[in-house]
């Protein structure tokens, strides 16, 4: 073992094999929603109720959050991977045709989610080329369904292979 890095493809090789559920982060600047798609998300804390999100440092959801402080994570159901894929684009995307209302603090929560959570921003790690966002769960709201599942760089379901 030589001690260096590997390689951005050798890396992504690597980490294809870790099943993620799918997010989309949403937030709202100047009047306009903005999203994108993220499956790295998760759990950090009970107490206080904390999440994490890594964003790429160019994106501008990231920019967005960062100037509001506010966001909102989408849990993503089975039947989203098309909204999965379009969020996963670059540049605008559209909520005028999509199913969503605007939560409290002002991120668009969208309709046929298994959860979300409105989050205020409390940290922001730098971590190379993206940044941790750390944030305080301030409102939820669920319901039962399948959660869309990220993994060998393709969209399932559970059990799916």
């Amino acid at each position: 073992m030589s001690g260096s890095p590997v390689g951005p493809d050798e890396y992504r090789d690597a980490v294809r094999f870790f099943a993620s559920g799918v997010t989309i982060i949403t937030v709202a600047a100047e009047g306009r929603p903005h999203g994108m798609t993220a499956s790295s998300f998760a759990s950090v804390s009970l107490l206080p109720p904390l999440i994490q999100v890594s964003l790429d440092k160019s994106s501008r959801t990231n920019s967005m959050i960062q100037r509001v402080g506010t966001f909102a994570v989408n849990i993503l159901s089975r039947g989203q991977e098309d909204l999965a894929r379009t969020f996963a684009g670059t540049g605008d995307k559209t909520f005028d045709d999509l199913p969503h209302r605007i939560g409290p603090l002002g991120a668009p929560l969208l309709e046929g989610s298994l959860a979300w959570l409105e989050c205020r921003t409390t940290e922001i790690l730098d971590a190379g080329d993206h940044d941790v966002l750390i944030g305080e769960v301030l409102g939820t709201g669920g319901s039962d369904g399948e959660p869309l599942i990220y993994y060998d760089r393709d969209y399932r379901g559970l059990g799916e292979s």
